[in-house]
């Protein structure tokens, strides 16, 4: 079996695990994917009576070929072996007729805790083969930033550069990036929008003066973002680690399919789900569930994805992204692999603003996933009636997730949620009508209604200094780049 990953955009350009990791993106602008995917089948079994990191270490040593199996152990008890304030790493709340996979109990509160305390293990190890220094390059519109920053701090041989949207974030979102310690990273605010800031980030990678820069100075460009193969592929293990949670409590027999609701504006996180489905994990049905921003809901309803269309900003702002990356993986794989296809749909998003796949294509989608909206009205409704009828708190993303899983037929159904509510405070005590007086003193009271403690690394947020306040312009991200490559030198 071939253990090299291609580019979506080029099946000749061909990279190890450790190469794709290093590197993020290929230099045609594709991503990473490993073609043999679909020919791996994960032993459900073993799954349901192994722990989280045996889990984790079984799923991945079939995805990151040239990592010994002593490398990824170690990188996975590194990761996980006591990053997290819960013994289960992601544990399922049952909230009415729905299984709610809680993914905020890492550091940040944030799912992205999951792959991004081992992305860093990862490229940490992989650096070891390729004497040289990395330097990550990461747009965030909120929580990959802080995860990011988090995970890669006063790691050896490796700085970060994260950009986020000027006032587009939430304000827990920003002062968790805003007072980051550590000594390799560096916080920007960027005037414009995430897609605005992703899509530099994208151009400075493809960029031939940072190129020729990267190589002169033995640093490497790379991102901690879901374009990344090594943060996709640890998103897996939680897929599988909720079907054994419904197996052993009885919910289900071993071989049933179940379903999930995903709350995504990229599509990393879904994607990762139907990565675990291509290795045998049993499901009927993905719901990509969307914000006000609904350019997937779109996609997914008429096989037209089309981002010339007003970007809103709203009480979910992680999932505010009209250029959704990981999409591209899916066409990958839905056109039995054809990367000339995909690279047709990707230049005609770059120069037209949008691409239509084929009627066949968009059926066979269709058949798998499913998809819904609700814009900030509706969410608010829903994080009220969550708690008044199950007297569980959801944040504004989860609550998008948990509301398309409620209204689907299917059952069992898990819904994804990805952020603790505390890390949205305010809008959540606004969805409750509580008052508030700031956003340090609204996770308080907040508190006073929910029994869940305050995250640790959220309640510290009161006594942090701001450490990083510039703002700069998209033309300006090449300069501080640049700068950053020198000082890691």
């Amino acid at each position: 079996m071939e253990k090299y990953y291609v580019s979506t955009r080029d099946k000749n350009k061909k990279v190890s695990a450790k190469q794709a990791i290093l590197e993020g993106i290929s230099s045609d602008g594709g991503l990473y994917v490993w073609p043999m995917l679909d020919q791996v089948k994960i032993d459900l079994h073993k799954i349901c009576e192994q722990s989280y990191l045996e889990n984790a270490w079984m799923i991945l040593k079939e995805l990151l070929h040239d990592f010994s199996d002593e490398e990824l152990r170690d990188c996975i008890q590194k990761a996980y072996g006591s990053s997290f304030s819960v013994p289960e790493i992601t544990p399922i709340r049952k909230v009415g007729d729905v299984y709610v996979l809680e993914l905020f109990h890492g550091p940040t509160s944030a799912f992205k805790d999951v792959a991004l305390t081992l992305l860093p293990q990862l490229m940490s190890c992989a650096l070891k083969t390729a004497d040289s220094k990395a330097l990550i390059l990461t747009a965030t519109s909120g929580d990959t930033g802080k995860a990011a920053l988090e995970g890669f701090k006063d790691v050896e041989n490796i700085g970060i550069c994260v950009f986020y949207p000027d006032q587009k974030v939430s304000l827990i979102q920003y002062r968790q990036m805003a007072t980051q310690q550590g000594n390799n990273v560096k916080v920007y605010a960027v005037e414009g929008n995430f897609d605005d800031a992703q899509t530099k980030v994208k151009e400075l990678f493809l960029d031939k003066e940072l190129a020729e820069k990267s190589q002169k100075e033995h640093v490497l460009l790379t991102s901690a973002n879901s374009i990344n193969i090594g943060r996709l592929v640890p998103q897996i293990v939680y897929y599988f680690e909720s079907y054994k949670t419904l197996v052993n409590k009885g919910v289900i027999q071993l071989g049933e399919k179940i379903s999930f609701s995903v709350p995504t504006g990229n599509f990393g996180d879904v994607l990762a789900g139907y990565y675990a489905y291509l290795m045998g994990l049993p499901v009927e049905k993905f719901y990509v569930a969307s914000n006000a921003n609904h350019v997937l809901t779109d996609f997914l309803t008429t096989g037209i994805y089309d981002r010339k269309r007003d970007f809103i900003q709203t009480i979910s702002p992680s999932m505010d992204i009209l250029i959704s990356s990981n999409l591209e993986r899916l066409l990958y794989y839905m056109s039995d692999k054809d990367t000339e296809f995909v690279k047709g749909c990707m230049e005609d998003l770059n120069t037209k603003g949008s691409y239509q796949i084929p009627e066949e294509m968009l059926k066979k989608i269709q058949s798998l996933f499913g998809c819904a909206y609700l814009d900030d009205e509706k969410t608010c409704q829903v994080i009220r009636e969550t708690y008044e009828n199950e007297k569980v708190v959801l944040d504004p993303h989860s609550a998008i997730g948990y509301a398309v899983a409620h209204k689907a037929k299917e059952r069992p159904i898990v819904s994804l949620a990805t952020a603790s509510p505390y890390k949205f405070s305010q809008d959540v005590l606004h969805a409750l009508d509580r008052s508030f007086s700031d956003e340090l003193q609204a996770m308080h009271t907040l508190h006073d209604l929910w029994s869940d403690p305050i995250p640790k690394g959220l309640a510290q947020l009161e006594e942090l200094p701001i450490l990083h306040k510039e703002v700069i312009t998209i033309e300006e991200m090449k300069e501080v780049v640049e700068k950053a490559m020198e000082e890691l030198v």
